[in-house]
Formats: structure tokens, sequence, C-alpha cells
């Protein structure tokens, strides 16, 4: 549990205990990281200046995938770890959070690109080993538009309908981190490393303050593991280490659309003149996305653009029979890729996709890689670090480690129905409740005992309990408003009025938990609200200079950051 009083507890162990590791970043690699250090039996601390997972890790395309136009670049490697590592979320370590989804590859050429795509198809369906989703089926134009009624009829020729999975990579990461908690880990969000201990000349530890309260303190170790994505260059020059690589920006934009806007019993992956677009079933929504610029501004806000959102709709509209229009839009989200800019062999271990360095005697850096990959990534950081680590390192077992969670969901999917009874909740409740918390859903609902009206919706968002919000505060690490509508739940995009309708009322809910003042709250709903208002005047610039001045004018949640 990541709750108030646990955060007390966490803040006094930072300071006197000593540990194996500290990493820093509590984004997927971080809180990967965390917990295969702590399955390895080390003694591990995380530390995450932000929230969990609000850099790139809850801005992403929100797939577990291997990657298909890396077969066409030849990394078939890459392709094998990433298939493996969604077999393995699909089956073992987060079956409660990743599912499987279809697309459909519409063919627009005759003659060669079917077998062509058919056999990289097979390569797909066949790289990872034991499959549990579908192979690919192949389609005629006729059941293309059966499937995608809303292609126009010139768009294709054919299709290929092929399976990958999804998650809501917010609630995965923290999830991990909780993970990590759970065997040990000590796991702090608002702590912010402020500098870096030196014994000769070796990295002993970090120097960090609580960004709520102002409150610093050092924490001894043997190890520093720098994950902090596209922040990893800055924290290198505060180490004043020389860095192995360096790390690019890569904006990423995504769109969100109501469902009934995109008539399709599936996904679809089109090819753009650059790379490839998704439109992903996302719930009662469509994500659509996403965009490749580089990026050299905030890094903690990056900004959509006008121009990013003419991009997606103009080339998402070449293939629908109806067009989406801005007013169709009901959630825009930008995100950051950690690209690796010039590594060089010597530094880049284990994988050409992420590179793991020891910038100094104990410290390493890990850059670059996908979400997909983020477990095999924390491996390799891990082992990275073991020459700064006394004795011998266990090696890493979180391919046999499940999720909080995950334990007992399938069993609890078949109980849906008694589980809704029990709780006078309809089974499409209790069932989206499973995919959200697996089997800690008993967790949830306990909150609810006594107080039945948190078993009701929210007013403006339906789609989540009044008990989630209260659950996201207890258990979950959340210290903010903006954490709870933009990460524990997705309310910020799924909703046109991106949260700002139901501000108040989780506010309230919040407070309750946090022990919130009035005063407190209302600000918590004025930060809030400048947040989507600045997010939404971004979006109508033409550029990313004038995007980014218009959302940095926003006033930070966490004012020890501002």
């Amino acid at each position: 549990m990541l709750g108030p009083s646990a955060r007390e507890e966490s803040w006094q162990r930072l300071g006197k205990e000593s540990f194996d590791l500290v990493v820093i970043g509590g984004g997927v690699v971080g809180a990967g990281t965390a917990l295969d250090a702590a399955t390895r039996g080390l003694r591990v601390a995380l530390v995450e200046s932000r929230d969990l997972a609000s850099g790139t890790s809850s801005r992403s395309s929100k797939l577990f995938h291997g990657g298909l136009r890396y077969l066409e670049q030849l990394e078939f490697g890459l392709v094998r770890e990433a298939l493996r590592e969604r077999e393995l979320m699909l089956t073992l370590i987060a079956p409660h959070l990743v599912k499987p989804v279809s697309f459909l590859y519409p063919l627009t050429h005759r003659v060669w690109e079917r077998p062509y795509t058919a056999a990289g198809l097979l390569m797909y369906d066949t790289m990872g080993g034991a499959r549990s989703v579908p192979g690919q089926k192949h389609l005629t134009r006729a059941g293309a538009l059966r499937m995608v009624p809303a292609l126009k009829r010139d768009a294709l020729i054919g299709g290929i309908r092929y399976y990958d999975a999804q998650s809501d990579d917010a609630r995965h990461t923290m999830t991990v981190a909780r993970t990590a908690a759970h065997y040990g880990a000590v796991v702090r969000n608002s702590t912010k490393v402020t500098g870096f201990l030196r014994e000769a000349d070796r990295i002993s530890g970090v120097r960090i303050a609580d960004v709520e309260d102002g409150r610093e303190t050092e924490v001894r170790a043997n190890a520093v593991i720098n994950c902090t994505g596209v922040w990893t260059d800055e924290l290198q020059s505060l180490s004043g280490s020389r860095g192995r690589f360096r790390v690019r920006a890569s904006k990423g934009v995504h769109i969100v659309v109501p469902r009934d806007r995109i008539v399709s019993e599936s996904g679809m992956i089109l090819r753009t003149e650059k790379s490839v677009l998704f439109v992903i079933p996302w719930r009662n929504h469509w994500i659509v996305g996403t965009t490749d610029t580089d990026w050299n501004l905030d890094l903690a806000h990056p900004a959509a653009t006008k121009h990013d959102i003419d991009y997606l709709l103009e080339h998402v509209n070449s293939v629908l029979a109806t067009p989406l229009t801005h007013d169709d839009i009901e959630g825009v989200y930008a995100g950051l890729r950690p690209l690796l800019a010039g590594e060089s062999e010597e530094t880049s271990k284990l994988s050409r996709e992420h590179a793991v360095a020891r910038v100094a005697p104990g410290l390493v850096a890990i850059a670059g890689g996908k979400y997909t990959t983020y477990r095999v990534m924390a491996a390799d950081a891990v082992d990275a670090a073991a020459p700064d680590l006394p004795g011998r390192t266990q090696p890493s077992i979180t391919d046999k480690v499940p999720l909080i969670g995950a334990d007992g969901y399938h069993a609890l999917v078949n109980q849906a129905d008694h589980l809704a009874g029990q709780h006078g909740l309809h089974p499409y409740r209790v069932r989206h409740l499973l995919d959200r918390y697996g089997s800690l859903v008993h967790e949830v609902l306990a909150l609810a005992d006594g107080r039945p009206e948190l078993l009701k919706p929210l007013e403006s968002a339906p789609d989540y309990l009044a008990v989630e919000v209260v659950y996201a505060a207890s258990h979950e690490g959340a210290l903010h408003l903006e954490d709870v509508l933009a990460r524990r739940t997705r309310i910020s995009i799924e909703y046109p009025h991106r949260g700002v309708d139901c501000a108040e009322q989780v506010a309230g809910l919040v407070g309750e938990v946090l022990g919130w003042s009035s005063e407190t709250a209302a600000r918590e709903v004025e930060i809030y609200n400048a947040r989507v208002r600045a997010e939404r005047e971004s979006q109508t610039e033409p550029n990313d200079e004038a995007a980014d001045a218009r959302r940095k004018a926003a006033p930070e949640a966490r004012s020890g950051l501002g």
C-alpha cells in the first residue's frame, strides 16, 4: 500500500537505512528495476520527483507489442524479445491488466502485398514462442469492410487481421511499483534527487528533498541507477559524471475519440509516409496515434499543437468514409520517447534497442528501449550495477513473478456475477473493476463497507466509482487531483470536459484521505482547471514553441517543482 502512513514511514527509512540500490525515476523502467532488485533479495529504494508514470509511461500508445515495423528493418531479435514479453504479460505477470486486441491491416496493392505481409505476420505469430492470441486471418475486401464498416470502399483491396495486446500504461506502471513495495522496496513519489553523495571516486548515494514539504535527507547506497528516460542527461550532469550516451526526446501525440465515431469491430494499423498510424480500441473510445517529431522544450509537459492534431486527423480521414473533425476529439495527450543519440558499441549492452552503462563507480544509467520490454531493461540495469554490490547478485526472476492483483484473477472473472450481487453492482461494473485491480478488487470494495455512497459512479465521469478515487489516495500513492484524474483514472482523456466537471467531487474524496482543508481542495481544483485550460490553448497553436509557452503558463500541482 502506498498511502499517507506508508509515505511517512518510507521517508524515515530513506534517511536511516542503507540500501544496495537507489533507483531514480518512477516510470515503468524505474518501477521494473526496483521490482527486479527487490525480488533478487536486494535492499532497494525508488524515488520519483513527480508521480509514478507521470512522464512517458502514462502517455504511450498503451500497447504491448512486438513492433511490426522492426521486422521490416530486420530487427528480429528485438521483435522476438518483445513478443516473449507480451506473452508473459498476458499469461502470467499481468493478465488482469494486459488484454489481447485485434488489428486490421488494410491491403492496398495487388499481387505482392498480401504474400509479403502474410510472411511478416507468420513470423510475428511464431517468433515469441507459445501464443495466447489468435493467428493472422486473411480477409477479402468485403470481409474487411464487414469487420470495419467505417472504411472507404476504395481504401483497401483486402485485409489481414492480427492480434497484439494492450494495457492502461499508467495503471500498469503503478502496479509494478506497488509490487516492488510488496517485496520490500521503499517506493516514494514527490521525492526529488537534488545531488549525489560521493566517497572518494565513487557515488555512494543521493541527496533528496520532499517536493511536498521541503524536507531534505541523504540516502546511502552501494549503487544508484538512473532510470529517468528523457531526463537521463540532466541527472547525468547533476552527478558530475560524463555521460556515455545522449538521449533525444521525440514527441508522440495521440487523440481520443468516441467509439461510435468509427464503426469497427477491430483496431487498425495504417501505413504513413514515415511510419505507421494506429487506431486502437480503448473501452468506449478509440485512440488514434502517433506522431514522431523532435522535441527540445519543456520535458515535463510536452504540448500537442494544432499541426500535430491535424496530421493525425488527415491521415486517419484518408481511409474513413465519415471523417473525424476537431469537434469529435474527447482527449489529447503528448508523450516523449527517450531515443538514444550517438550510443557507442562499448557502452551499449545486451540490446540495440536500449543502452545500459556503468557511467561511474556506483552509478548506472539506462535509456532507450520501449514500454513492452521494460522487464528486460530492468534486469539489464540491475546486472550492470552488480560490480558495485557486495556479495554475489542473484539472477533476475521477474519472469516468474506475477504483479499484485494477478493471483486469483481468472477465478474472480468467473465469479463476477456473484461478486456483483454481494455488493449491489452490475456484473459489467465488476468486470471493469477486475480489469483495473484484479484480485485487489476486494480491497477496493472494502473501503465502501458502511459507506454505500462510495459505490455510486462519479457524477460527471460515470465509468468510475467514487470508491476508486478514495482507493487511489489511500493505497495507490496519489497525492494530487491531477494524479487521480490523469493517471489513476483516465478521466482527463476520456471525457470532453477532461476532468473539469468532476474535479470538485474528486477533490472532496481525495481530501478526506489526505486531510486537505477546504482551501487546499479549492487550490487543487484551481490548479487542475488551469492545467486543462493551458493544454486546450496549446492545442490551438501552430508550432511547438507557441504551444510550449501556453502549456508552461499553468502552475505546477507539486509546488516544490515550480
